[in-house]
């Protein structure tokens, strides 16, 4: 008997893979070929994700060959970053950062974070009109908030930010964006090295003097520019463009400033980015569902459709900013749960509050259904959008 097949291409910017949709409503866990002929278990309904993500017998470790995001020129000598960790290496390593993410201590962030936004907003007033948003507000507004946080000084911005865009640029060459990536991994360990000796006041600096040592501190800070750099940007980008195309949400935020952080947790809902994040390998027999899923199976959760599984969220393809949806699954859940989700928000909340705020003639410069999308990459948003005011 052949496997069906499943694509990860959007045909409706608005809504998950056609396939994804199909198999959720038809067979909620599938066993199914990838593009790349791997063949994986996929889990589609919110309770079935769920399961999956907090189980730790479903292991995140890809130096496994097995793994489904294992890629064989990793090597042995590669070190896994956070994402790649399971329990007890991964519960220690995030034990020890999960203190510079809590609520409280981003609140203290929020005046920085809101003047970042503003010199950002007054360098795109100040340049081309129309412009493209991606490149003059999405990137850049992460980008300097993962730099303060990590404590780069401001004579390296440049050169920080120069970097940090390239390797998300739409149409960069794949060279272009491996230089890129080497000179980030460099520049962070020399800023390591440099924080044992001068510390500051920044992640970096604190970790170190609780006794990180340079490797653990230089590849952390990689994951957090990789992870809280490109995923933020698309979230800013495909929510300025939805609301600039779906106009009566727009002047519902800016009659009513309150509803900003619950559209926030929708939009994050609704998009659910991180298309193809929850990936496992079974570690044991285990039963999800109903299903029994064998040891050394590759699982993915889609959380795309879980977060549209109207059993959880009704009329879940309506875009509803008083639905108070933070039980969504766009930052995961369990012991992978994104770390920098309360960052995310944040950036995304103070953007758009100080768009509609600052800018209340900003337009489309081309129609919705022109605008370029990420399709088939790790995670989902916009290559390319020309705003005008």
């Amino acid at each position: 008997m052949t496997t069906p097949t499943i694509s990860f291409t959007r045909t409706d910017p608005y809504n998950p893979p056609e396939d994804h949709r199909r198999l959720q409503a038809e067979a909620p866990i599938s066993y199914v070929q990838r593009p790349d002929g791997r063949k994986v278990w996929v889990l589609t309904r919110y309770e079935d994700v769920r399961a999956m993500l907090i189980d730790t017998r479903f292991s995140s470790y890809r130096l496994d060959p097995r793994h489904p995001s294992h890629i064989p020129e990793m090597g042995p000598d590669h070190k896994p970053s956070l994402i790649e960790m399971d329990p007890p290496e991964h519960t220690a390593v995030r034990r020890s950062l999960i203190g510079e993410f809590t609520v409280t201590k981003l609140a203290a962030w929020r005046p920085r974070i809101q003047e970042i936004v503003d010199e950002t907003i007054d360098a795109m007033l100040a340049g081309p009109n129309p412009v493209d948003m991606v490149e003059a507000l999405s990137l850049p507004v992460p980008s300097m908030v993962i730099s303060e946080l990590l404590g780069v000084p401001y004579e390296d911005h440049d050169f920080f930010q120069e970097n940090s865009a390239t390797f998300s640029r739409y149409g960069a060459s794949t060279e272009s964006r491996m230089k890129a990536i080497g000179n980030l991994k460099s520049y962070i360990s020399d800023l390591v090295e440099q924080k044992m000796k001068n510390p500051g006041d920044d992640l970096l600096s604190r970790r170190i003097a609780a006794g990180a040592s340079a490797e653990e501190m230089g590849s952390i800070g990689f994951l957090l520019l990789i992870a809280g750099h490109e995923t933020t940007a698309n979230m800013i980008s495909l929510s300025v463009a939805t609301l600039l195309d779906k106009r009566e949400k727009l002047e519902a935020l800016r009659s009513t400033p309150d509803l900003t952080a619950g559209a926030v947790e929708e939009l994050l809902r609704y998009f659910t980015i991180a298309e193809v994040g929850h990936q496992r390998l079974a570690l044991a027999d285990i039963e999800i569902g109903g299903q029994l899923i064998k040891e050394g199976d590759s699982v993915f959760g889609l959380a795309n459709t879980a977060n549209r599984d109207p059993e959880v969220f009704p009329e879940p393809d309506e875009l509803d900013f008083t639905r108070l949806a933070r039980n969504h699954l766009a930052f995961g859940f369990g012991p992978h749960q994104c770390l920098g989700q309360n960052l995310a928000r944040l950036e995304i909340e103070i953007v758009l509050a100080t768009l509609l705020r600052r800018v209340p003639t900003l337009r489309l410069a081309t129609p919705f259904d022109e605008i370029s999308f990420k399709e088939n990459g790790p995670n989902y948003g916009v290559n390319e959008m020309q705003v005008a005011w």
